[in-house]
């Protein structure tokens, strides 16, 4: 595991978790697959990693033969980083990338926060992640850290459209997000002028004043209501 805590030693003896590789840096992970497919593959030198505590939704397998610190799909694995470890020992990271070469396809960087100034050093690491293709998820404690890659575990196989924003289908929703495009309109203030005027259409031909007698509008939200709706929708 990463420590972060003061003794040295330790410290120097997980500098090179998993840093033996396996296979060449240009052919594609050949670790054996899990003996159960549901498992994160965890590197043996991760045993004691106090973010393994918060992972209790899916099973660990511990192994040797993986090259990163954490497999949690056929394509997709986790390199650990601790931004403490970081600031003692900035090469490190590189030094893990060189040994992952072009394994896998979704290659994730997981930085716990655990410095109180960490902006420099995550400067530094978005840098690296844009130039080795890596998505750089952030952890502020342990429980988080293991949260996320228990996620990424369970959403192995679950299909793309289940996060893609979801078209509103129902007519009233559709107009109730149309209002709330117009800012400062919110969603409140968008059910309540529906509600109050029965559809667009009465909306639209409203006057400012009346708009602005609408409970919870205002005067300064029914005058930016009242012109936009009034502006032609294609300009000459």
């Amino acid at each position: 595991m990463l420590p972060t805590s003061a003794k040295q030693s330790k410290i120097d003896t997980s500098a090179g978790m998993a840093a033996t590789p396996s296979t060449s840096n240009s052919t594609v992970a050949t670790a054996k697959p899990s003996s159960n497919p549901h498992s994160v593959l965890v590197h043996s030198k991760q045993r004691g990693n106090p973010i393994l505590k918060s992972i209790q939704n899916v099973p660990l397998e511990y192994r040797d033969d993986i090259v990163p610190d954490y497999v949690v799909g056929r394509t997709s694995c986790v390199l650990y980083l601790s931004l403490k470890y970081h600031n003692l020992n900035p090469d490190y990271i590189c030094q893990r990338l060189k040994t992952l070469g072009k394994m896998y396809d979704l290659r994730v960087l997981l930085v716990q926060v655990d410095t109180p100034e960490p902006h420099n050093a995550l400067k530094s690491l978005t840098r690296i992640s844009l130039l080795a293709d890596l998505t750089m998820m952030l952890a502020w404690n342990h429980e988080e850290a293991g949260k996320i890659i228990e996620t990424y575990k369970q959403f192995e196989k679950r299909p793309p459209d289940l996060i893609m924003e979801r078209v509103e289908s129902n007519p009233h929703q559709k107009l109730v997000t149309a209002l709330t495009n117009i800012k400062p309109v919110n969603k409140t203030d968008a059910v309540t002028l529906l509600q109050t005027f029965g559809n667009l259409g009465n909306i639209i031909t409203a006057s400012e004043e009346r708009l602005s007698q609408v409970i919870g509008l205002g005067p300064r939200k029914a005058k930016k209501l009242h012109k936009t709706l009034q502006e032609p929708f294609l300009s000459k």
